[in-house]
């Protein structure tokens, strides 16, 4: 008498059967640059050249200087959000890697993905009343639609496939994460580790000294900002600065562009109004003319009588 297998999971929800063995750093780093991508609604993307530890350690150092100064002010303001110098980091990648995430979280949709069937709790077979995925502990199983799955790695196999933020994946880079997109935040990394004047100045020394430090100074030198990447889309190092002059972050933008809605509507509004006046004008002039002629043909044809006087 045959056995049935009962549909149950026999592996930690944690960790699924991968096509990657899942134990190598490699594929530790694969996820989690994966979930990087994914959360970070904002990153910059610089390289850098062979950095010591204690150039890294200043650089550090004046980030978060600069960053709670942006939080003490927006608190000041009482504006929203205005705890997130802690959120932003700096991470130092793997190029090779983290491309290979940026095709996963790119070109594969696990919500395209064969879902597995899940059994009632009343079926015989089931030694469970639990609903649980009827799912197979095999890294081939078409279900399984994870970052280091076999259907992740062939939905991105095909090495035509190419992303805007591919030929900056060149070189040791540095990436710069923001939890949310502020672009008042935006504009004092850009300060430090990009100053360009006068949109992104550098601090002054009486400001803050340390920024001046011999350490801090060789060490931004050999850094180099390339891109961004905000809510999905690619940035150049012009397009990273516009997003970083932003006066005001997402609610200055959404008033520059409802102004501009505005502007449009007024504009035509008024060409429809000149449309109106100059047709009723034309219409009025060319009635004016027509009485004019009129009243010139009545005087034609009745001349005016002569009167003698006795």
């Amino acid at each position: 008498m045959a056995i049935s297998v009962p549909p149950l999971t026999r592996y930690p929800p944690s960790q699924p059967p991968s096509h990657r063995p899942p134990e190598y750093r490699k594929s530790q780093l694969h996820r989690q640059y994966t979930s990087l991508l994914r959360s970070t609604p904002l990153m910059l993307l610089f390289q850098h050249n062979n950095l010591k530890s204690t150039e890294w350690m200043g650089i550090r150092r004046e980030l978060v200087l600069a960053l709670r100064k942006v939080d003490n002010a927006r608190e000041a303001a009482g504006k929203e959000d205005s705890n997130l110098a802690d959120g932003i980091k700096v991470h130092i990648i793997q190029t090779g890697i983290f491309a290979a995430a940026l095709r996963v979280v790119e070109y594969f949709h696990p919500d395209l993905q064969p879902q597995a069937k899940t059994p009632h709790s009343s079926d015989p077979a089931t030694q469970s009343s639990t609903l649980l995925p009827n799912t197979q502990p095999t890294a081939n199983d078409p279900t399984l639609n994870h970052g280091l799955s076999r259907a992740a790695y062939e939905a991105v196999a095909n090495k035509k496939l190419s992303h805007a933020l591919t030929p900056l994946l060149s070189g040791p880079l540095v990436l710069v994460t923001f939890p949310t997109v502020s672009t008042e935040h935006l504009k004092a990394v850009l300060s430090i580790l990009a100053p360009n004047p006068p949109t992104f100045p550098a601090p002054t020394r009486r400001a803050n000294p340390g920024y001046h430090d011999a350490t801090v100074q060789s060490g931004l030198q050999k850094l180099l900002l390339l891109g961004a990447r905000v809510e999905g889309k690619v940035f150049d190092l012009d397009g990273t600065r516009w997003v970083g002059a932003i006066e005001g972050g997402l609610d200055g933008l959404r008033g520059q562009l409802v102004a501009m809605l505005q502007g449009i509507g007024a504009g035509i509004t008024s060409t429809l109004e000149s449309a109106g006046r100059s047709l009723y004008f034309t219409v009025e002039s060319r009635r004016g003319m027509l009485e004019d002629e009129t009243r010139g043909g009545k005087e034609e044809k009745d001349p005016p009588s002569i009167t003698t006087q006795r």
